[in-house]
């Protein structure tokens, strides 16, 4: 069995004839779309968060009304960007979503990816340490989002407080159970993925990654993932850690999939620079399933990963991106043996 869920951005383009053309219709189509992927069966909804962009970019408003209008499918992100974020107020808003969806926030967090503007985190009132560069500060923020998840006390108390506090020191509330052990890391190369391992974070790996042995997409990403549970096992976790991977999988079974996606054009790795490193861009997949299925098999990556989300195309509309996820549950999933 192996989870799928959906990524989306949450693109939205204020153009004329465009389809999503503000963000309050992007958000309230994201909502709508996680609700009708609950009922198709899917796993997961997941948001990717872009800070600048015409995208989703606040997260915890909407997990929070996802939550709040489902009462299965996992919610979720990928990924936050931690140079942009203030850990301790997140840890409020992640536990507030959590309770309000009954614990099923999986919250992936990173060091982000290429920004809209220049070193954007600035704007935001932060700025490395001396010595530290962004994905430091990044990885900083991390790990003080993760040492205050457990919910024990460290902050001293008034000794005249404007109500009574509990005896000792105080916690950031709404405290959520569990919810330190649904946090990912969403890992572009194997040194981070192995910190992840280590700091015992779950790992989500993308479809972009460093180039780091000029290999196959897929076989580097596989080595990443066992790079990463090497890291587990070693620092010594007892709970079994998930890995997702995301794709683009579009099974070809009307006209308006082959209009769509038919042509072609992503049928291979593309290798460029971004962010100064050479990265590597795994492939596309759109076909007819039964030929679908044979070219999946061959991604080692999806293999070993135990969650596959799904990239989807937002703008095209709640009803289709639910068609595109009911052809995969229907006609792939129980072909590949994920169903």
């Amino acid at each position: 069995m192996k989870k799928i869920g959906f990524l989306s951005f949450g693109h939205w383009n204020p153009e004329p004839g465009s389809p999503l053309r503000s963000a309050g219709e992007t958000l309230t189509q994201s909502i709508e779309l996680a609700v009708a992927a609950e009922e198709l069966g899917v796993d997961g909804a997941y948001f990717r968060v872009h800070h600048f962009a015409r995208q989703l970019a606040s997260p915890f408003p909407l997990l929070a009304a996802v939550g709040a209008r489902t009462s299965r499918i996992e919610i979720g992100t990928g990924v936050i960007d931690m140079r942009y974020e203030n850990p301790l107020y997140m840890i409020e808003d992640a536990g507030a979503a959590d309770l309000i969806s009954g614990g099923r926030l999986q919250l992936g967090i990173s060091r982000g990816s290429p920004e809209q503007v220049i070193d954007g985190w600035r704007y935001f009132g932060y700025q490395p340490g001396e010595d530290e560069d962004a994905s430091e500060m990044a990885r900083r923020h991390a790990e003080i989002f993760l040492s205050h998840l457990d919910g024990k006390g460290f902050a001293q108390p008034n000794p005249s407080p404007m109500f009574p506090n509990p005896p000792g020191l105080l916690r950031l509330e709404p405290h959520s159970e569990g919810l330190r052990d649904r946090i990912w890391w969403g890992s572009a190369s194997n040194a981070t993925a192995v910190w992840a391992g280590k700091m015992g974070m779950n790992l989500q790996s993308s479809t972009l990654k460093v180039d780091e042995s000029g290999e196959p997409f897929h076989v580097q990403q596989t080595k990443q993932i066992l790079a990463f549970r090497a890291a587990w096992k070693e620092a010594g976790h007892t709970r079994t850690p998930r890995v997702s991977v995301s794709r683009s999988i579009f099974a070809l079974t009307n006209d308006m999939d082959r209009a769509y996606f038919g042509r072609g054009g992503k049928e291979s790795d593309q290798i460029g620079h971004i962010d100064n490193f050479r990265g590597i861009f795994g492939r596309g997949y759109a076909d007819e399933p039964d030929r679908l299925v044979e070219q999946l098999k061959k991604d080692t990556a999806i293999a070993e990963a135990d969650t596959l989300l799904l990239t989807v195309p937002n703008m095209l509309g709640v009803d289709y991106n639910a068609h595109v996820l009911e052809s995969i549950l229907t006609h792939v999933a129980p072909a590949l043996g994920w169903r």
